[in-house]
């Protein structure tokens, strides 16, 4: 099976931190070109997404999506802080890779996806967590974005940063 920005649904989320984390937004982003293609006989996953198509859906309260915090110039201000923290120019494509089939998770319904993920120049090993959500699979993962030679973005001496955390969320329809 194969599935795009089309057919499924790739978003990354980052906190903000540091004492003047108050300041600053929470954000959930949009991968709006990528590729995904689940083997339908071994299981394999593989995903390759344009690291210059990520784009800012919102600003978040908590995990509540928080509308008209962001005004334009800020949407263009973070697009362009993430094409310079991810070097979308030297590192365009991100890339994902399962290692093994997928495997029962432990303690719950769900399954494990063990892969190879080169992000930034950097390959490195990831877990995912995918169970079925209503009428969708729901793959979710924390990345920790030193492990992957990223810097988190950082302001004001440090009292503002984005956290080295950040969550990614892949959803593709069950049929």
């Amino acid at each position: 099976m194969r599935f795009d920005a089309a057919t499924a649904e790739c978003l990354v989320f980052t906190r903000a931190e540091g004492l003047l984390s108050a300041f600053a937004h929470d954000l959930k982003i949009r991968v709006e070109t990528f590729t995904l293609v689940v083997d339908d006989v071994t299981g394999a996953v593989s995903a390759e997404l344009d690291a210059a198509s990520l784009r800012v859906v919102g600003a978040l309260r908590g995990d509540e999506e928080a509308p008209g915090l962001l005004a334009a110039g800020d949407l263009q201000t973070i697009a362009a802080t993430m094409r310079d923290v991810l070097d979308v120019q030297r590192y365009p494509t991100i890339r994902f890779r399962s290692s093994a089939p997928p495997e029962p998770a432990a303690g719950d319904a769900g399954l494990r996806i063990a892969g190879k993920l080169d992000l930034h120049g950097t390959v490195g090993d990831v877990a995912i967590h995918a169970s079925r959500q209503g009428g969708w699979y729901v793959a979710t993962t924390t990345l920790h974005k030193p492990d992957f030679g990223i810097r988190p973005y950082s302001a004001m001496l440090g009292a503002l940063r984005v956290a080295a955390d950040v969550g990614v969320r892949m959803a593709i329809p069950l049929s």
